[in-house]
């Protein structure tokens, strides 16, 4: 009967293979993963760009900005629009989970149709939630009759799968669903953020501030799977290059060797300072 062979040891070259194969993974790893955050931080400035462009450009009338209902152009966000009509109060919606300043509320839309007989929606503002309670304690009324409305562009939300809403809600700003609600021909491209109505409501949902000018930390995060990469391959190298020195060292030398840890200078230096104590 034979006898159960052991499987033998990677062979040196089997083993630095294996490790230069995890290395070069690694580092194309890392190279993605700081790509990506290059392309977050070109969007970022890009959105900086776009909006210290559009936010206080004149506004202009929508049908003019927007020639077609499906018009969805992200070059476009933050420009100010002119709106003239009324606002189709019978149709507001809630939009759930909607948080400021780390508190949870709703934003307001009001469809408002225009003089040409379109329908725009308006995101009016945002409301906390009531203390007790899963709405807004008090929903302030859009203005009645003919109204004068400023708005800044934004695209319109896709659909979230699975998510539904309470009837009078809604849990994306999800334009074609707006359309689907209201007879009249509806905007499905973009919405406006209210900037001002004329004439002012005696009350309105706090509105939308201008966003900050911060690309944010993509650039450092970037910077930092590079310098991962680097590590990586470095001391790939510096490792392989150790062990061709202890190779060449005698066979009795070179278990020891490789016991052997590389002292900082630190540690030698407070050996030094004992020696002399």
């Amino acid at each position: 009967m034979s006898e159960a062979r052991q499987p033998s040891a990677p062979t040196g070259v089997q083993r630095w293979g294996g490790y230069v194969a995890f290395v070069v993974i690694f580092a194309i790893a890392c190279g993605l993963l700081s790509w990506w955050q290059w392309a977050r931080r070109d969007e970022a400035v890009g959105e900086i760009v776009r909006v210290e462009t559009n936010y206080d450009a004149p506004a202009e009338a929508v049908e003019r900005v927007l020639p077609k209902l499906d018009t969805a152009d992200e070059e476009l966000e933050w420009l100010p629009v002119v709106l003239r009509g009324e606002y189709l109060s019978e149709y507001e919606l809630l939009v759930r989970n909607r948080v400021r300043d780390g508190l949870p509320g709703f934003e307001v839309l009001v469809p408002f149709q225009l003089q040409s007989g379109e329908v725009f929606v308006v995101n009016r503002g945002w409301l906390p939630l009531a203390a007790t309670g899963s709405l807004p304690e008090f929903v302030p009324a859009a203005p009645d009759g003919e109204v004068e409305v400023i708005a800044r562009l934004q695209l319109g939300e896709p659909e979230i799968p699975g998510r539904g809403a309470p009837e009078g809600q809604i849990a994306t700003i999800e334009l074609p669903a707006i359309d689907a609600l209201v007879p009249e021909a509806v905007y499905t491209g973009m919405y406006g953020l209210l900037a001002s109505e004329d004439p002012a409501p005696a009350e309105s949902p706090a509105l939308a501030v201008k966003p900050e000018a911060d690309e944010g930390p993509h650039a450092s995060y970037a910077l930092q799977w590079i310098l991962f990469g680097v590590i990586a391959i470095v001391g790939l190298v510096w490792a392989y290059r150790r062990e061709r020195r202890i190779a060449a060292l005698p066979v009795a030398e070179q278990a020891a060797a490789r016991a052997e840890r590389p002292r900082s200078a630190d540690a030698e230096e407070e050996d030094a300072i004992l020696d002399r104590l």
